[in-house]
């Protein structure tokens, strides 16, 4: 339980569910981004985890793909 007068943690890792939900597709499409590497993914134990920064450099390069393609 955080306290109000305890600064806000930004967060720096997302879940694959997390991921799948902010680009609204599937989990396994997720699992496929980051086999190709065209997600950066991190292990902490056994789970595994996709960088915020990782998500937002995604999203800019498919819009910008989509701009060079009109």
């Amino acid at each position: 339980m955080t306290r109000p007068d305890s600064p806000a943690i930004e967060r720096v890792f997302l879940t694959v569910e997390e991921v799948a939900d902010a680009l609204q597709i599937g989990r396994t499409r997720v699992f496929t981004l980051i086999a190709a590497r065209e997600i950066t993914s991190v292990k902490i134990g056994n789970l595994r985890r996709i960088p915020v920064d990782a998500v937002r450099e995604y999203a800019t390069r498919l819009v910008q793909l989509e701009r060079e393609a009109s």
